[in-house]
């Protein structure tokens, strides 16, 4: 598992972001989306087991849906980055969600998040020559990435902005579109990149304009003390089938129950 490079630390501390070419297999990329098309016809709110589509664009708790899908909770592409931007290098992490974010055209997230908001949970630190961050973002993406697809938007920096973006939000004081932002800048990917950054960081992405739909897996890192946002919990079949490491990112503190 390669540990971050001495440029990718710099990159990183600097940007809020990096890119990893490649960092899954066009073959494992086939599988993940065939492993995930039977799920796309979920309706918003619906089960399938312990897979939750929460939101109209968002299919929740993807390691449910098998082995694809738990592969990626420590892939060796990222995985290291996690533990070291996170953990300090204890590899104490916890995953926040695990979703697929399905767009087709039209769709969009408007800017948020950046350095101002001072946001224990997202929060971007390096203290004593460590990285200690609230939470990190591995963006996958499932389909090629390019202009007009909806590309996720960022502005390089902003995780350690003092400032809210002066165009942060509209005349009618919703979150703006990144298109119209000031230093914002599309994040293009091909099938099997991926991109890290530091979930302060001000992001979003842009309208996709392009015809079909885009696919991205988001995993969602933190420390092992951190929590699910919205309250999603790994099922007792994926703690039992997943690997000892693995189970410890799901659940990295174990139950403290009495005797049965």
């Amino acid at each position: 598992m390669p540990d971050p490079t001495p440029l990718e630390d710099y990159l990183f501390d600097l940007q809020g972001y990096i890119i990893l070419r490649n960092a899954v297999s066009k073959e494992d990329v086939k599988i993940l989306n065939e492993a995930l098309d039977p799920y796309t016809s979920m309706k918003t709110g619906e089960w399938r087991g312990w897979v939750h589509r929460y939101k109209e664009q968002e299919i929740h708790c993807l390691y449910e849906i098998g082995e694809p899908y738990e592969k990626l909770l420590d892939h060796p592409s990222w995985i290291d980055h996690m533990s070291k931007w996170c953990a300090s290098g204890s590899s104490k992490l916890f995953i926040d969600e695990a979703f697929v974010n399905v767009r087709g055209q039209g769709g969009k997230t408007g800017m948020h998040n950046g350095g101002h908001h001072g946001s224990q949970r997202t929060q971007y630190r390096f203290r004593d020559g460590q990285f200690r961050c609230g939470q990190i973002n591995a963006i996958l993406a499932l389909t090629d990435i390019g202009p007009g697809d909806g590309a996720t938007m960022v502005v390089p920096g902003s995780h350690k902005a003092n400032l809210i973006h002066p165009a942060y939000l509209d005349e009618k004081n919703r979150p703006r579109s990144l298109e119209n932002v000031a230093g914002a800048i599309e994040v293009h990917l091909e099938a099997g990149d991926a991109v890290l950054f530091v979930d302060c960081m001000s992001h979003g992405s842009a309208i996709r304009t392009n015809p079909g739909e885009r696919r991205i897996v988001i995993y969602r890192y933190g420390p092992h003390w951190g929590h699910s946002r919205y309250g999603h919990k790994p099922s007792p079949e994926v703690l039992e089938r997943v690997t000892p490491t693995q189970r410890k990112i799901l659940e990295p503190i174990s139950p403290l129950l009495p005797p049965i």
